[in-house]
């Protein structure tokens, strides 16, 4: 789930976003410096773990989304660590046959997942950076299950928060619409500032200065309208860009409620 700019392999003296978030949810895959890391960003914002819980739920549901408009394969880009729900379980629920490729760019990461996942009929995990579409969605092993000619759903789920630059991330966007069919899906989350500019401002800095994020260097997370270029080119699925527990919620009410949360999440289908 990193950017793209840290060299191969991994440090543990380093924090990394997916086992702070780990941590954050109670998980034991993670090292002394992302646990002091994922303290110093618990006590800025206690919400965290709500948020990454939502995170998660979103991702469920569009999935599920996806697999009712008749989705039968998945990319799950900057996977992150395993967790109970993830796309394969979900997909699979209901279409046994639906393939799932995960992606990331952390090398521990990659190993843990292929580890888990190792004799899960149509899944695969690889390694490969967010940053360059072209080269992940050319990837030996995901064209081995992953028929571009057919639809899609390419999931972006809390990752291209750690883009600082704005191009960067609409041009990531851009380069997996452009190399899906028509008729594909792509879900995208993104923790916004407007609800919380000041807590939000100060885990950029946090974020920031322990290399967590890396590349030009922002005063904040993107705003909603700075989120919002992330989805041109694509036909909104209702309700469009709304706080992530208002997305689809499966009782038809948000479990939570959306004002605590400070990211934002739609769907959209390539024409």
């Amino acid at each position: 789930m990193e950017s793209g700019s840290r060299s191969s392999g991994f440090d543990p003296t380093m924090p990394n976003e997916a086992r702070m978030i780990d941590y954050i949810l109670g998980g034991k895959d993670n090292f002394a410096a992302d646990r002091a890391a994922a303290e110093r960003a618990l006590a800025l914002a206690p919400e965290l773990p709500i948020m990454a819980r939502e995170s998660r739920n979103f991702l469920v549901r569009a999935v599920r989304f996806m697999v009712a408009a008749g989705i039968r394969q998945f990319v799950d880009v900057g996977c992150g660590l395993p967790t109970r729900g993830s796309v394969h379980e979900v997909a699979h629920a209901t279409a046994p046959e639906a393939r799932v490729v995960y992606a990331d760019q952390d090398a521990l990461v990659v190993n843990h997942a292929q580890a888990l996942l190792a004799g899960s009929p149509g899944t695969a995990v690889i390694r490969a950076d967010m940053r360059d579409p072209d080269a992940l969605l050319a990837h030996p092993r995901l064209t081995e299950l992953i028929d571009l000619r057919q639809p899609v759903g390419i999931l972006l789920v809390g990752v291209l928060s750690i883009i600082p630059e704005d191009d960067v991330a609409v041009r990531i966007v851009e380069g997996f619409r452009r190399g899906i069919a028509s008729g594909s899906y792509l879900a995208i989350s993104h923790a916004i500032s407007d609800p919380r500019p000041q807590v939000t401002e100060k885990l950029a800095e946090l974020y920031q200065d322990e290399q967590i994020v890396r590349g030009s260097r922002r005063r904040n997370v993107r705003s909603l309208a700075e989120v919002e270029p992330c989805f041109a080119g694509l036909d909104l699925v209702e309700p469009g860009i709304v706080k992530v527990p208002a997305w689809r919620p499966d009782s038809g009410v948000p479990a939570v409620d959306p004002e605590m949360i400070w990211s934002v999440a739609g769907v959209g289908r390539k024409p």
